[in-house]
């Protein structure tokens, strides 16, 4: 498919913002207000560095980003730091247009209702119907999607877990001991029956990529921002990018994945 456009749906996964101040790649009032409107942030986010490369820091994807391989290609970048599925809902999809383009959608959601949910019912029966609303809510969202764009390919991104499989997160509920990550599992493995199932849909399995990156790794091999694990730096910022690049089933190339 010879895409013309395209577009990011989610949260923080996919924006500019966190790898930006871990790179220090942004004007002053952002790095303190943390606020996308405040001033210029360097676009080497995810969804970013997918559509035009950074080949000053990133050359080993020279030639592997959406603009080399689809020249005119735009993007459309809906994704909101902290965003659920229903915030998806509620404004991203409303700035979604029909259309026959040939469409490039990546999705990133469904963190942060599991840790909005926990924060709030912590007990595990509430926990395991709420996820499983999450998961509806995940397919529906996928669907419209396909509604609104038929002639779309839609590449659905897993959740990663910065615990490693010990669900202790620095500075993340750190009082409730840890968290519970088969609710994190159980939305993940409904990710990969749905990408499994649908023709339209792609996995890129970024909780998988990213295991042995988070708490257990020494710092320079997290890929997490430093200040805030559920975020992404910028060599996380990349690492999606290039699960992204090797779901689409560009051309082989000799790159090794970032130890």
């Amino acid at each position: 498919m010879a895409f013309s456009e395209y577009i990011a749906i989610g949260d923080s996964m996919s924006i500019d913002l966190y790898p930006a101040l871990d790179l220090g790649e942004t004007d002053v009032a952002v790095a303190l207000e943390r606020v996308v409107q405040a001033g210029a942030i360097a676009p080497v986010g995810a969804a970013s560095l997918l559509h035009t490369n950074d080949v000053d820091r990133w050359p080993d994807f020279a030639g592997d980003d959406l603009v080399s391989r689809y020249p005119g290609i735009t993007l459309t970048n809906l994704c909101v730091d902290g965003a659920t599925i229903g915030d998806v809902f509620s404004e991203q999809m409303l700035e979604l247009e029909e259309s026959e383009a040939e469409t490039l959608i990546t999705v990133t959601v469904g963190g942060n209702d599991l840790l909005s949910a926990f924060s709030s019912h912590r007990r595990k029966p509430i926990m395991s119907s709420i996820v499983r609303d999450i998961t509806q809510a995940y397919e529906y969202l996928v669907t419209e999607l396909a509604r609104l764009r038929p002639r779309a390919e839609i590449l659905v991104t897993t959740v990663y877990d910065p615990s490693d499989g010990t669900g202790l997160m620095p500075g993340v509920f750190e009082d409730a001991g840890p968290l519970p990550l088969e609710h994190l599992d159980r939305l993940n493995d409904h990710i990969r029956d749905l990408a499994q199932r649908t023709p339209e849909v792609r996995l890129a399995d970024v909780h998988r990529h990213f295991l042995g990156h988070g708490v257990t790794a020494p710092d320079a091999e997290r890929w997490y921002w430093r200040r805030s694990l559920i975020e992404p730096s910028a060599l996380g910022a990349s690492e999606i990018r290039r699960v992204w690049t090797e779901s689409l089933s560009f051309e082989p190339t000799s790159r090794r994945a970032a130890l």
